[in-house]
């Protein structure tokens, strides 16, 4: 099976794939803040919610002990939020498409030139910096109500109150850093040179 990567670029798909995964799958996961409300744990990320407050019949208020998503994107609760969820999911998408044509790239020979591979690298940096953008938009949103009532009503744009960030965020950071950082520099290397033709 022919392979258009050199020894480095084999590593470069690998660390691509695996950055890619971890910053799409933390992206998807609603872990990215913990709190507490009515003496359940809640848990945010940009879009989705574990453990919400819901009216019964007898319109008593109950906490609902599940995890989705907001029914809407208007619905997700500051607009902070709502443009760290475009592009971050924007980010995680290039990370994606970059990183499956690099794992194909170990198995077609001449999909990856030494031009191919610095470009997506490039797109590798961009994608990261969206999702790094993403992150750092995130904080400005914990002055919403909801998030203030899960924290204590102590919460404010870039202060926690209560809440404590989770595993999920840190892991999406990291993935964008990774990509940003190695596998924008791996790439450059990541393509064989073309061999002359004989015609």
């Amino acid at each position: 099976m022919a392979s258009s990567l050199t020894v480095v670029g084999a590593l470069w798909a690998l660390l691509s794939f695996l950055s890619a995964a971890i910053s799409c799958t933390s992206f998807f996961m609603p872990y990215w803040l913990f709190g507490s409300q009515m003496g359940k744990p809640v848990s945010f990320s940009t879009f989705r919610r574990c453990t919400y407050p819901a009216h019964t019949e007898e319109k008593s208020l109950v906490m609902v002990e599940e995890c989705g998503r907001y029914a809407s994107f208007s619905a997700i609760p500051s607009l902070s939020w709502q443009i760290s969820t475009l592009v971050t999911g924007i980010g995680c998408a290039l990370l994606l498409l970059v990183s499956l044509s690099a794992v194909l790239g170990c198995c077609i020979g001449d999909l990856i030139s030494r031009m191919t591979g610095r470009l997506q690298g490039g797109v590798q940096f961009v994608a990261g910096l969206l999702i790094s953008s993403g992150c750092a938009l995130y904080p400005l949103g914990w002055n919403s109500p909801e998030i203030q009532q899960a924290c204590g009503n102590a919460s404010s744009q870039f202060q926690l109150g209560t809440c404590k960030l989770g595993w999920a965020y840190y892991c999406t950071g990291g993935g964008a850093a990774v990509s940003m950082l190695i596998c924008t520099w791996m790439s450059c290397f990541a393509g064989k040179r073309k061999k002359p033709s004989p015609y």
